[in-house]
């Protein structure tokens, strides 16, 4: 005698246990046809689910956010039907939905071609087409083993012997003929499957993501509630595509990768300068937030790293090296522990707190080749790194001051879509749980205090403390993780720091707050440049100006006024080469030059230049001085 209650707080009676689906129904015909899953207590379940007892129940449907993983996952076994039924003797092993789409890997000795993918898709039209029910079954173990070794699926039988818990059941989906072992739930037919999916790209993956095993074949597919979400999002890629920071980075004469140094960016006159107003600016910010600068070094001893915990906890990813006198030491993968070494030298007292120390840190991490992702993801890169030591009472109050910094500088370069997340203690950490609380609670006051919404991500922390993250959302609507703020109080304990309290006693541990709003220079390059698709703004462009002359006549007016320019802090280029000026500007422009200074015997004779952006705007003739004036009236505040 099951009552539902449902979202808007209404409960219906049953008499007898009842499917979602019934429930469906019972509310409405349209509902029952549109259900694509249920939510009972919070969990998700097929629509066939029977409830026998009361319950809290959603109808999912395509509006729900839930209902895209739904799809992506049918998707993945309708992908997995398609294979199997045009290429026979093709083993099938996971197919989960990730994020924008869904892949299943494969284990077959020919390899699938492009060409393969169209016809696979085309296939998963018909299945769909077929509207065939997905019905779940329960199998005795044993029993399910001998079906799937039976028809030659070893990978099946490997994932029910090693990775489903002995007392977990085994579920089995099946749709018409084929079938999957699979915890679910699915869509009720694949005929409730949208046409709007795409297959990919084709990927290799070893056997469970360990290289000893069998190399696999994956097929990555995308799939969406309709084909207008499709075609947004194929859209999407595409502009990714055009904006890749890689392809623009060699265009633009940026930087460039070699296999001498994996992970590490070599950076051309044109992107170091970029690096280097990076720094400029945040030097500016910083100094008038109060911080001061200090570096430190990039290789330190061992027992450094096991006094932070880093040696014990993120070993896996530090290089290291061993001296002749037998000494280890590491590459810094973090600046924090170099940091608390400056704070700890000479006397400290609350009158010097809060103490903002900045350091723009060279650190070094390994990850894996396969992980490695042009500016993205790097081995050696630049933090714009800053320590605060402050008191307990102080802690809450540089919290709000961090984050209205951060968001005020990430307004600056043109993001103002900022998702805050707040990822609270780990399973694996240093710290008693009273201190965390009060690491946690400062984070979540000052969050709440400024009015911001924020996401809550139990469990990712940093295992010494509790952490903001935020996510910057570019001009396609790409999300990305920049900045963080973590709140702690057990290195300072690790590594024994106090200072002189105001009753005179001498062991007060400071709370220290990490800071990057970067986070990384190389990686918010990165992004900078997918974000203006190599259009930087002229405050931060590498070079602002090109001044191009139409004939070598004007060439000794044009070098006085590059001298000009500069010497008003303007980044500008001379182009005395002999070509037609029409083409100057053409490749002036795909440089993505902000202005374009042209330069003929009218202008030598007024002294002026004719002034045009790089988007093709006339802004018509003006004096030497008057442009400088311009440019900076237009970069005011930024340079």
């Amino acid at each position: 005698m099951p009552q539902i209650t449902l979202p808007d707080g209404s409960s219906r009676q049953f008499d007898h246990s009842i499917s979602v689906h019934d429930v469906a129904a019972d509310i409405g015909a349209g509902l029952a046809k549109a259900a694509l899953a249920g939510k009972v207590d919070g969990q998700l379940v097929d629509t066939s689910f029977l409830i026998e007892q009361d319950a809290e129940v959603a109808i999912i449907t395509a509006k729900n956010d839930e209902a895209l993983e739904l799809i992506r996952h049918d998707a993945a076994h309708v992908m997995a039907q398609a294979v199997q039924e045009l290429f026979p003797g093709t083993q099938v092993t996971i197919g989960p939905a990730i994020e924008d789409g869904f892949y299943y890997d494969f284990a077959r000795e020919e390899p699938f071609t492009p060409d393969d993918l169209l016809t696979i898709e085309k296939r998963m039209q018909e299945i769909v087409g077929r509207d065939l029910p997905i019905e779940r079954e329960v199998w005795e173990r044993e029993e399910a083993k001998r079906t799937f070794a039976g028809i030659g699926e070893t990978f099946k039988v490997e994932i029910i012997e090693d990775v489903i818990p002995e007392n977990e059941e085994v579920s089995v989906y099946r749709q018409g003929d084929w079938f999957d072992v699979c915890r679910g739930p699915h869509l009720p037919s694949t005929g409730k499957l949208p046409k709007a999916f795409k297959l990919m790209k084709l990927a290799g993956a070893y056997w469970r993501g360990n290289s000893d095993n069998e190399m696999l074949q994956r097929i990555y597919g995308t799939a969406w509630r309709d084909k207008k979400e499709l075609k947004a999002h194929l859209h999407k890629l595409e502009e990714a595509e055009k904006r890749d920071h890689r392809k623009l980075g060699r265009k633009l004469d940026l930087f460039h990768f070699a296999d001498e140094a994996p992970g590490s960016v070599f950076w051309h006159p044109k992107g170091w300068a970029l690096f280097l107003k990076l720094i400029d600016y945040m030097r500016r910010r910083q100094e008038e937030a109060g911080y001061i600068e200090v570096n430190t070094p990039d290789v330190m001893d061992r027992s450094l790293w096991e006094t932070s915990g880093h040696w014990f906890n993120y070993r896996e990813n530090m290089f290291s090296t061993q001296t002749e006198d037998e000494r280890i030491f590491a590459l810094k993968p973090m600046n924090c522990p170099g940091s608390v070494s400056m704070f700890a030298q000479g006397l400290k007292s609350y009158r010097d707190l809060p103490l903002r120390m900045a350091e723009f840190g060279k650190v070094h991490r390994y990850e894996p080749s396969g992980a490695l992702h042009g500016l993205m993801r790097v081995r050696h890169f630049t933090q714009d790194d800053a320590h605060v030591y402050c008191t307990e009472e102080q802690m809450e109050q540089e919290c709000i001051d961090v984050v209205a910094l951060v968001l005020n500088i990430y307004k600056d370069f043109g993001f103002e879509d900022v998702v805050i997340k707040l990822s609270t203690r780990p399973e694996k950490r240093i710290g008693s749980d009273d201190v965390w609380d009060k690491l946690e609670g400062a984070l979540t006051n000052a969050l709440e205090v400024m009015g911001l919404d924020y996401v809550l991500y139990p469990g990712e922390g940093a295992f010494y403390g509790p952490k903001l993250e935020f996510v910057l959302r570019d001009a396609i609507g790409r999300d990305w993780q920049c900045g963080t703020l973590q709140v702690d109080m057990n290195l300072p304990e690790r590594f024994d720091i106090s200072y002189v309290d105001e009753s005179g006693g001498r062991d007060k541990r400071p709370v220290m707050l990490h800071r990057a709003l970067f986070g990384s220079l190389e990686r918010f390059i990165g992004i900078l440049i997918e974000h203006y698709e190599g259009k930087f703004p002229a405050w931060l462009s590498p070079v602002q100006a090109a001044i191009l002359t139409i004939t070598d006549k004007q060439d000794s007016y044009v070098r006085e006024v590059e001298k000009r320019l500069k010497a008003n802090g303007l980044r500008v280029i001379s182009d005395l080469r002999n070509e037609k000026v029409g083409f100057k500007i053409r490749e002036h422009t795909l440089q993505a030059i902000p202005y374009l200074l042209v330069v003929g015997d009218r202008e030598v004779e007024n002294g002026e230049l004719a002034v045009r952006t790089q988007s093709g705007e006339d802004l018509g003739t003006m004096a030497v001085d008057d442009f400088a004036s311009l440019v900076r009236e237009r970069t005011r505040n930024l340079q």
